[in-house]
Parts: C-alpha cells; sequence; structure tokens
C-alpha cells in the first residue's frame, strides 16, 4: 500500500493466551463495572491490543485490534478457514452476546409473531403483462421464499421458479434478476448460496422445463444481466478476485459459447448492463461517483463491439435509454446537477433536444419509455411525482397528498403498454399497485397489500423539519399511534443513512408498525448525505462536509424530543451500512442523547478501511469519502471524524453491532474493532455487543422469517435499552 509503513508490530500472542484474554476474568469484570442493573451481568470478551503502527503521510495511528482481520488468499471467508485467534474471538463475542440477549428471548418471539401474523395476508405484486403474459411472484401462505410464475391471460399458471426448493439446503440463498427473455422461451435470474455477493446464473427453458446453470460462480447479479434482444445470448458481469464487476460476457442460452465483450480496467468503475426499452440495444453502463459511459451493442448485430455514445469525463453522469424513434439521455451535463432529459441522434449521439429541462431542487430519479409516453420520476420539495410526457410534448403530472409517501416505478413493463404501473406507499399505508392510464391519466388500484389485523386510521404520519446547527432544515418523518400524547415518555427509535445520495424514502414497514404498536415512535431522518432535496443536499452530507450528516441526525432527535414526541436518553438510533457510520459518529459526538444504538454491517472502521487500496469498493467511493492515501486533508479529516478512530472515556448507551462473516463490503472486523474500543473506554458499565453471522455477508438470507427475526432482535434490544 502506497505511502504506508507498518512499524513496531509485536508478534502475534498463541492462541491459548488469545483465548484467555478474549474470555478474560467474567466475575472480575462483574464487581468492577458493576453495570446499569437492566442487563445480566455477564463479564464481555476482552480482545487483546496488539500494537500495528502505522505511519501515513506524515501520520502516525496504532491500530491495535488490526489483527482481527483476515482475507484468506483464495477463496472466502469461511468457519472452516479463519485463523485460530480470530475464530476464537468471534465466537466469545457471539456467545457473550447470546448471553445479554438471553433474557429478551419471550419479547422477541412476540414482535416476531406480531410481524409473521401481519404479514401473513397476500403480499405478492400483481403480474406484469409482457406480450400476452403475465409475470408474477408470490409467497404462499406461511412460506418464507417466493414462488415466480407466467401465464396466459385466464390461463393456469406456470412455475417457472419454486425458490424454497431452490434454497432447501443451502445455509444461504437470496436471488435477483428474474427475467423473461424477449421470446419469452426463456427464463433467467441470479442467485447466491454462499452469501458474499457472488452470483451463478440460471436458464429454465420453458418448452422443456430444464433448469440449467450456465454461469456457475463469480457473477454480478444487482443489474449485472439482461437477455439480447433476439433471445439468442445473455449478457452478463463478472466480478473478479475483488469482488469488482470489472468483464462483460456474452454466453449463449444453451451454455455452449461465452465471449468477452468487454473488459474495465479501472478500479474506481462500476458496471451495470440491461436491455434498451425498445430492444433496440444492449447498454453497458461504466460508472463512478463522478463519472458514467455508456457503450450501446446494437440489436442489429449482437456480437459487434460495443460503440461509446459519449466518452467518459469526470463531472458528467448520464444514463441512456431510447423512446419515440430514437436514444434519450438522463444526464447532469452543463451544470445539470438535478438531472435534464435530451433527445439524442441513435447514430452518432449528437444532442437533438431537450425534453426535460433542468430544475434546480427537483431531480428528476429515474425515466421509464413506453411507446405511447415517456414516464419520469422526480422529487418537488422532496417528494416523489410522476410526470407523464407525450410524443406530442405535453405532460401531466400525478402526485398524492399524504404527508409523506414513496412512490416505486418498476422497470420490468412492457414498452407496448397503454398504462404504467406505479407502487405508493407510506408508512401508514400498505403497498398499493396502481395502474394510471398513458393518455388519459385515469388511476386504477389494481392491488393493495393485504395486512391482517391493521387499520390505517390507528396511526399518524407527520413530516417535520428540524434546524441544523447552520440553519438548514432536515425533513424528519414520523410514525404514531393516533392521538399518541406529546408528553416526552414515549420511547423513539430513529434511523438514517445519508450517504451516496441514497434517499431514505418514507415507505410501509410491518417491523415498524410492530414496534409503534408497543407505545413507540418511528422516525426517519433524512439527512444530509441523501437525496432527498436533491443533489446539493447530497454534496452537503459529503467528504469534507460529512459532518453535517451526524450533526443533522443529532438535530432530528433533540428536535423530536423538544416538541415532545420523546425525550433525550429515550430514543434509540439505528443505522445500516454506512447508515452505520451516522450513528456511531452520533454516538461518539452526543452518547447521552441516545437511550441507545443499533449498527447493522456498520462502516465504522473509516480510516482504516479507506486506507486499504486493495478493498473492492474503496478506488469507487475516493470521491465520496476522500483519499487518506494521497491527500493529507482527506486524512485528517476522515481521522476527525471515523467511529472507531473517535470513541472516548465517556458514558457510552448500550451498543448492538451485527456483521456477515462473509461480507467484502464492511467486513466483521469493522463492528469487532468498535465494539473492543468502546467496551475499553466506556464508563457507563452498558453493554457493547457484536453479534456475527457465519453463514451471509452485508445482507441475511432472503427469506422474510429471517429479516423479521433480526428486526424483532434489534426492537427487543431497543426496548430493553430504555
Amino acid at each position: 500500500m502506497q505511502n504506508i509503513e507498518n512499524k513496531g508490530r509485536r508478534a502475534f500472542m498463541g492462541s491459548a493466551a488469545m483465548a484467555a484474554l478474549l474470555l478474560g476474568n467474567r466475575a472480575a469484570w462483574a464487581l468492577d463495572q458493576g453495570g446499569t442493573g437492566r442487563w445480566p451481568k455477564i463479564a464481555p470478551p476482552q480482545s487483546p491490543r496488539i500494537s500495528h503502527v502505522i505511519d501515513q503521510l506524515g501520520r502516525r495511528r496504532d491500530d491495535a485490534y488490526s489483527w482481527m482481520k483476515f482475507i484468506p488468499a483464495n477463496g472466502e471467508r469461511s468457519r472452516d478457514n479463519l485463523p485460530e485467534a480470530v475464530g476464537t474471538m468471534l465466537k466469545a463475542e457471539n456467545d457473550y452476546a447470546d448471553a445479554i440477549l438471553a433474557p429478551l428471548a419471550g419479547e422477541r418471539a412476540k414482535l416476531l409473531d406480531a410481524m409473521l401474523a401481519r404479514a401473513s395476508g397476500d403480499m405478492a405484486a400483481p403480474a406484469l403483462e409482457k406480450d400476452g403474459w403475465d409475470y408474477g411472484s408470490a409467497r404462499p401462505a406461511g412460506a418464507a421464499h417466493a414462488i415466480y410464475t407466467r401465464s396466459r391471460k385466464g390461463g393456469k399458471p406456470e412455475q417457472l421458479v419454486d425458490e424454497a426448493a431452490r434454497a432447501k439446503g443451502q445455509p444461504y440463498f437470496r436471488s435477483t434478476g428474474h427475467q423473461p427473455s424477449p421470446d419469452h422461451r426463456y427464463f433467467a435470474w441470479a442467485e447466491d448460496v454462499i452469501g458474499n455477493d457472488r452470483h451463478r446464473i440460471v436458464i429454465r427453458d420453458n418448452q422443456s422445463g430444464e433448469i440449467r446453470t450456465i454461469v456457475d460462480k463469480d457473477a454480478y447479479g444487482y443489474g449485472g444481466l439482461a437477455f439480447a434482444p433476439s433471445s439468442r445470448w445473455l449478457f452478463w458481469i463478472w466480478r473478479d478476485a475483488r469482488n469488482r464487476p470489472t468483464r462483460l460476457y456474452r454466453t449463449s442460452v444453451d451454455g455452449k459459447i461465452t465471449d468477452l465483450v468487454y473488459e474495465e480496467r479501472d478500479p474506481a468503475i462500476f458496471m451495470q448492463v440491461k436491455r434498451t426499452a425498445a430492444d433496440g440495444f444492449i447498454a453497458l453502463t461504466l460508472a463512478g461517483p463522478e463519472t458514467a459511459e455508456v457503450r450501446l451493442v446494437s440489436a442489429a448485430d449482437e456480437t459487434a463491439a460495443p460503440a461509446i455514445v459519449w466518452p467518459r469525463k469526470t463531472g458528467v453522469l448520464y444514463d441512456i435509454d431510447e423512446w419515440n424513434g430514437g436514444l434519450i439521455a438522463l444526464t447532469d451535463a452543463d451544470d445539470a446537477f438535478d438531472m435534464a432529459l435530451l433527445r439524442l441522434d441513435s447514430k452518432n449521439f449528437r444532442t437533438l433536444g431537450v425534453l426535460a429541462p433542468h430544475r434546480a431542487g427537483t431531480p428528476i430519479l429515474q425515466i421509464l419509455p413506453f411507446k405511447n409516453a415517456l414516464v419520469r420520476l422526480e422529487r418537488v420539495d422532496g417528494l416523489h411525482r410522476l410526470v407523464i410526457l407525450r410524443p406530442d410534448g405535453s405532460e401531466r403530472a400525478v402526485a398524492f397528498d399524504d404527508p409523506a409517501y414513496a412512490i416505486e416505478l418498476p422497470s420490468e413493463q412492457s414498452y407496448g403498454a397503454s398504462s404504467v404501473m406505479i407502487v405508493h406507499q407510506s408508512p401508514k399505508s400498505p403497498r398499493r399497485w396502481i395502474r394510471i392510464d398513458l393518455v388519459s391519466g385515469k388511476q386504477n388500484v389494481v392491488q393493495q397489500q393485504a395486512v391482517a389485523s391493521f387499520d390505517p386510521d390507528d396511526y399518524e404520519v407527520e413530516r417535520l423539519f428540524a434546524p441544523a446547527p447552520d440553519g438548514e432544515m432536515v425533513p424528519i418523518t414520523l410514525l404514531s399511534r393516533r392521538g399518541a400524547p406529546k408528553d416526552g415518555k414515549a420511547p423513539l427509535l430513529q434511523y438514517g443513512y445519508g450517504s451516496y445520495g441514497v434517499p431514505s424514502d418514507p415507505e410501509f414497514s410491518i417491523p415498524a408498525l410492530a414496534l409503534v404498536d408497543r407505545g413507540w415512535r418511528y422516525a426517519i431522518a433524512h439527512v444530509r448525505g441523501g437525496s432527498e432535496k436533491g443533489r446539493r443536499w447530497f454534496l452537503g452530507g459529503r467528504k469534507f462536509t460529512k459532518r453535517n450528516s451526524f450533526t443533522d441526525f443529532i438535530a432530528c432527535a433533540e428536535h423530536l424530543a423538544a416538541e415532545g414526541y420523546t425525550s433525550k436518553g429515550k430514543v434509540v438510533a439505528y443505522g445500516l451500512s454506512a447508515g452505520g457510520l451516522l450513528v456511531g459518529a452520533s454516538m461518539n459526538i452526543a452518547p447521552t442523547l441516545w437511550g441507545g444504538v443499533i449498527a447493522q454491517v456498520p462502516f465504522v472502521d473509516m480510516l482504516n478501511t479507506m486506507s486499504d487500496g486493495a478493498h473492492p469498493l474503496v478506488p469507487l467511493f475516493r470521491p465520496d469519502w476522500g483519499d487518506p492515501l494521497a491527500d493529507p486533508k482527506a486524512y485528517d479529516y476522515i481521522a476527525s471524524i471515523s467511529p472507531y478512530e473517535n470513541v472516548r472515556a465517556t458514558a457510552y448507551p448500550p451498543l448492538l453491532c451485527t456483521a456477515g462473516l462473509k461480507d467484502d463490503r464492511v467486513a466483521y472486523w469493522e463492528p469487532a474493532k468498535l465494539v473492543a474500543e468502546v467496551r475499553r473506554r466506556s464508563t457507563s458499565g452498558n453493554p457493547a455487543l457484536l453479534h456475527t453471522d457465519m453463514d451471509s455477508g452485508h445482507q441475511g438470507s432472503g427469506d422474510l422469517k429471517s429479516e423479521y427475526r433480526q428486526k424483532a432482535l434489534f426492537w427487543a434490544f431497543a426496548m430493553h435499552c430504555v
């Protein structure tokens, strides 16, 4: 690694000595620490500190828990190949977490039962019509996985995939990318049976019913596969040894021929592939946080080399699709930072005109072309709005009156359809699938998510604004039981993310209802670093302004307390992945504000991870966080906000962190280090817990019970905290 010299690392201790330190003298610890009386008096593991001095850009730090990091020379991490010291540490942490959380078993079971009971109704989306076929999926009552089907109008459904059967015997299963071929003979999907986001690709021949694996490993499933317009080929993306998507392949549907189409050499670029709306092209999008390039393979010659639309240029993002006989580009070129929509010549890619101009503060989020209209999803005042643009240039806008809501625009819709299907939801309104006529604008509710024993009038959704220290007003979405008093007595769970421009949309959540039904309030803090108020909202919580995300999050909790929705010390913070950075840093800044902190697979070892050039995501996200390997300013700023680097001697709240052993995005050692350091320095006696799923990666197994089981654990922990 450039600019780094490691000094002073002591010899690694033997496994017996390591185990003794990890397990410690539990009785003595219980007497010394005392604790709050709320938690079992069980001594935690005490991870040894082994000096690991790092000199970098003239700065020096000692990462005393660096020994926890393990990257195998070949293959993925597993229980079997862990170094003995690391395996001992993770087992000791899991055993301790299980022991501390054991008294919550009854409440966890009640919460899980309540969630599953509410979800016992029909959760299936309505089928999407394509060329006379209806494609859909449903989770049978009591089942954890979905069944995918297709049918002719009025005909008997034909089963395409039974995910329960595919998952049987696998310790982990998650699938994605389900799609029919344009001629409907084949149905393809990607599935991960390891837990590390490295997929295999499976095709079903709908004529014979045969299911075969045509890519056995190392595929990228998230936007990483698409049938060719001819249905003769499947284009798919391969992940390298560092789990980066770097190659586009073309494989014949019989699996006999595989050709390399394109290889990307820049580690700061990620890849996605799709078929354009009218089946005219395969589009390969190569993008980073500040640049993009699209390469097209024409349906007229599917084995030709892809043609570049616009060469990549720093500061210019764009995406390509087709509509009304030509190409269209969604782009931020020419300072259109909230995006503009342009018409392009399909042969020489020149700009021919503007379909939707740039409007600051009204970002265009998504486009979906149809033969007779172009549908776009945008935000106005932070809330979703749908706009239907017709070929004659006329427009029709579709919005809703809810204080806070979300619209989804499913992308798998038929280009020739006369209506667009959207999904509307809010924290108190289950998902509704609404079909909107592209000509008249008439709306028809096709289906609604069935939720047992649920009356939306029992709940209230509010959209509030918290004043940040610099005067910005931070949106909050708040879910409460209707009529709940504002007397400061209610505990509150506050969720936030605030990174990469990813919004935290106000969606319907059965787990959130289960918590609110127990007298809680549930809040979403729409902090800077997300995109709820446009790209400038994102830039206001990125890189050297990242601290704004944390102070926004704190301001939201303080505002909710000041307004009587809760009180300080009764707010439990919850963050996922980069949201773990948010709650970890907020915990360091204002430890006594929080009744507890839940950090799910959290990005909390920021300085060390961003100093690891071999990490699969580091080159890609340097524009978002800075480069501490080359930029002293970035080093100092990251060092000043990284949760692990900024743990101090103070009274920390109870902390629960989770990890996945096979996670290559946010590795288990990040929360392990944070937990060890909080445990070492906290003066409160509150527990700091780490629970590692030894079979999963960044996401848990893709079944409903696994998701709800984890939420039941989080909510029971939160309830015990306050």
